[in-house]
């Protein structure tokens, strides 16, 4: 009988690489999307997709002082977690440029418009993320409607851990690069399912547990 996984930093090397193809196939889905949305062909680099411990997620995205914005979408359904989109000024400006046709020193520049320009961005690149998920599983998944806050990415990232953190240390993060008209933008998801979440998800995808 395959034995249940436990925790995220249990997995093995085969159930890694088939987190990994899930998050190629939703970041170049999201590349299409913003593609369409933008006017202009945007490409993705070969998504990085890591299992991480809380500090170790906060450091990878630039430590927990610094200012983002970041686009956080509740998972219900079959699965249950949380997904946040990590918006650092360079992206957001990219994406302002594109849209809007401005750009902005600060955060604290967003009205309305840009903020809701943001969370729709936001909202593309993990909904695309989640149907790629699900679509491969063979899953129903329902997303929350999707909220954004600006702050210290060490507060922003708290919200997942508050609401998962007495199960598990550990997020799954994906990391790769959108290329927009010869500019290297990152593009920085964080997914924090639950434990049963991961074990049911992993169980649907056909990955057997030594």
């Amino acid at each position: 009988m395959a034995m249940k996984v436990k925790n995220y930093d249990e997995l093995s090397d085969i159930e890694i690489d088939t987190l990994r193809e899930i998050g190629s196939i939703g970041t170049g889905n999201a590349a299409t999307s913003l593609s369409q949305m933008l006017g202009c062909e945007v490409r993705i680099t070969l998504p990085e997709v890591r299992i991480m411990g809380y500090n170790e997620a906060i450091d990878w995205i630039g430590g927990p002082e610094a200012i983002t914005a970041g686009v956080l979408v509740g998972i219900s359904g079959e699965i249950n977690g949380i997904m946040l989109s990590v918006q650092p000024l360079e992206f957001v400006n990219l994406i302002m440029s594109h849209m809007l046709d401005k750009e902005l020193t600060s955060y604290e520049q967003m009205e309305d418009l840009e903020r809701s320009a943001l969370i729709e961005i936001g909202n593309i690149m993990i909904s695309t993320f989640i149907n790629a998920l699900s679509g491969l599983a063979g899953i129903s998944v329902e997303l929350s409607v999707p909220s954004m806050t600006v702050d210290m990415q060490g507060a922003i990232l708290a919200v997942p851990m508050a609401e998962y953190g007495g199960q598990t240390d550990y997020l799954m993060t994906i990391g790769s690069n959108f290329m927009i008209n010869n500019h290297k933008v990152p593009c920085r998801l964080l997914l924090s399912p639950d434990v049963r979440s991961l074990n049911y998800l992993l169980r649907k995808l056909g990955v057997e547990n030594d």
